[in-house]
């Protein structure tokens, strides 16, 4: 038995769904399974009752489940204190990819001066992860574009941007000038990755499909793989504004699209695990960039 098969037990046992506990765990549902299977043998019970159309605890897993919950809450608070011991001054920062381009120099520009005892680890994130680290822990805190499902995040925005459609220059569309999103809605679509969750739904946009499902031609972890695959007639993506300047390749075409929301892009955090050092670093970042705080 080991910690992580006591984390995946929990996240199962909270969420009731494979499918969801994989993606909360950045794992594939077959892993998840295979590591509930060998944790029922290891201490020789099973822990959940399942079917093809449901997932429910046992007696036993029931039972243990608080036990577990307590154990690893007392395991991520040693962590945490033995993380402030030994390196009290090191703050992670995760970034999704595209954000560091440009945004994540301009908030670190200087801080090396500001803070001398703080030294400031960042970390690229693909699609898989939007939440750059946050969810998981990995980082203290991260450079983002909202929606993302981290439990009690806050953020400030740093930036705000309009949507494009990034077309195959051979597409019919491509010569527009400008877009209406209905118009593209039944194309193939170039989507991230199903662990990115909420965050991809937004992305091939979900809310304006009145529940039908999106053709998806391909999956892409990054902006490089994205554009590649529309580059060769795979599909088209919805991206933002700033990807136009960023990432432009020959055999693309962006397009504006008019009628959909502001794209932010945030700082976020997670007020009860915020170090010290990280929480200056915040407060450094969200003055200087004078964004407008949300919950």
């Amino acid at each position: 038995m080991n910690l992580r098969s006591l984390r995946y037990f929990e996240a199962l046992g909270t969420e009731l769904n494979y499918r969801r506990a994989a993606e909360k765990l950045f794992i594939t549902q077959p892993a998840l399974s295979a590591a509930i299977q060998n944790l029922e043998r290891v201490i020789g019970d099973r822990l959940f009752d399942r079917d093809t159309r449901s997932v429910s605890l046992t007696a036993t897993g029931r039972e243990w489940l608080p036990h577990v919950r307590s154990a690893l809450a007392g395991v991520d608070a040693a962590l945490e204190a033995v993380a402030l011991l030994v390196d009290y001054g090191h703050v992670r920062l995760g970034y999704l990819i595209g954000t560091g381009a440009d945004l994540l120099f301009q908030l670190l520009d200087g801080v090396e001066t500001v803070f001398p005892d703080i030294t400031v680890e960042t970390i690229e994130y693909d699609f898989s992860d939007p939440t750059a680290g946050l969810a998981s822990g990995a980082t203290d805190i991260a450079l983002l574009r909202p929606p993302v499902d981290v439990p009690d995040m806050q953020l400030a925005i740093v930036a705000e941007e309009s949507w494009v459609a990034c077309l195959p220059r051979s597409h019919r569309l491509a010569a527009r000038e400008e877009l209406r999103i209905e118009e593209l809605l039944d194309e193939p679509i170039v989507v991230a990755p199903k662990s990115a969750g909420r965050w991809r739904e937004y992305w091939y946009a979900a809310d304006a499909r009145g529940g039908k499902e999106p053709q998806i031609a391909a999956e892409a972890a990054t902006y490089e793989a994205e554009a590649t695959l529309v580059s060769r007639g795979v599909g088209l993506s919805f991206t933002t504004s700033s990807m136009v300047r960023l990432y432009d390749r020959p055999g693309i075409q962006f397009v504006p699209i008019t009628d959909r929301p502001v794209s932010y892009t945030a700082i976020a955090w997670r007020p009860e695990r915020l170090t010290t050092p990280a929480r200056r670093l915040v407060e450094h970042m969200v003055s200087t960039s004078r964004p407008e705080p949300r919950d």
